[in-house]
């Protein structure tokens, strides 16, 4: 995918990613993961539960999650999602969820304790919304914890859900009687905007609260989300940009360029071909020699979010025909 603002841009990837298929045989993985922790379940309509569980540490090699209904699997994600919405269920039944990890070579953990939530009763009728929740503040317990606070919303039936948004996208859901939760897995020394919109029964929801804003303290012992020794270099027609990222464990697959101040391409990979180690990047440049780029880039998180802003570096093209 590519996007095109102003100076004109061609991408080529000089670094590929090869995946590897584990093989069975003496040293075969055979150790399973452990098994998740933190696992909640909320009821999020008549019909609708949210589940949620805290990401594995990455030394752990977890690929996937599978969460489990009763016993039954409804539904596998994959390691950056710790998060799912359970449908199709009835109004006010008692369900139990469990989660289990799965890694590259297919081990499953033991299953979690049970999560066990009851569904809202069906409101008949019900059409109007919630009011929106209000004074929601945040506030850092480290670099990847995060509490809320918000005040509790109105409604002609009552309010049985709370949705947590950062970037437009729904990270988290609280019970309806809860005025405060606990984000995890966020990214250390990251800008965030969180919202919350109330919901009742008949999945109304209110409309957005005022926004609450924070940078996530800086974390020494993580790489944190700012790429590595960015450098950018200059050949006839070409210009060559080089970066590592900090967090091997979890790399993105897609990061926006900015030139001379302005947002300029997205550079994205498939879940398949992400580089590894050093990412090399070439970009042709069609500008006149003599002219001064600077340039620097940022990663897009598994959350949506963007990672910190690399070092800004300038560049003098050379134009295509010179020596």
């Amino acid at each position: 995918m590519r996007r095109t603002v102003g100076p004109v841009l061609v991408l080529c990837c000089l670094l590929c990613s090869v995946p590897l298929t584990a093989c069975g045989g003496p040293g075969a993985d055979t150790d399973p993961p452990p098994s998740p922790a933190g696992l909640t379940a909320e009821s999020g309509s008549a019909t609708s539960a949210h589940v949620m569980w805290e990401a594995a540490d990455p030394r752990a090699g977890v690929t996937a999650y599978q969460v489990f209904r009763d016993g039954v699997l409804v539904r596998e994600l994959p390691a950056e999602r710790t998060m799912v919405d359970v449908d199709g269920l009835s109004p006010a039944t008692r369900y139990a969820f469990t989660v289990r990890a799965r890694d590259a070579a297919g081990n499953l953990s033991d299953p979690t304790g049970a999560a066990r939530v009851t569904t809202a009763a069906r409101a008949a009728r019900d059409v109007r919304a919630p009011g929106a929740p209000a004074r929601l503040t945040a506030r850092a317990e480290d670099g990847r914890t995060v509490h809320l606070v918000w005040s509790a919303a109105r409604d002609d039936t009552g309010v049985t859900a709370y949705d947590v948004y950062q970037g437009g996208v729904r990270v988290h859901t609280a019970g309806g009687r809860e005025t405060g939760t606990r984000l995890t897995g966020l990214r250390p020394h990251t800008a965030y905007a969180f919202t919350v919109r109330a919901r009742d029964a008949a999945e109304n929801s209110s409309p957005d609260s005022p926004a609450a804003r924070l940078t996530t303290p800086a974390a020494p012992d993580t790489g944190g989300t700012v790429p590595v020794d960015f450098l950018a270099t200059a050949a006839p027609g070409t210009v060559e940009l080089s970066w590592t990222w900090p967090d091997p464990a979890h790399r993105p697959r897609a990061y926006e360029l900015w030139v001379n101040g302005r947002p300029t391409t997205v550079v994205q990979w498939g879940a398949d071909a992400v580089p590894v180690g050093r990412t090399v990047q070439r970009l042709d440049a069609t500008g006149p020699g003599g002219t001064v780029w600077t340039v620097k880039l940022r990663a897009r998180l598994p959350d949506g979010g963007w990672g910190g802003f690399s070092p800004e570096r300038s560049v003098t093209l050379v134009s295509a025909g010179s020596n």
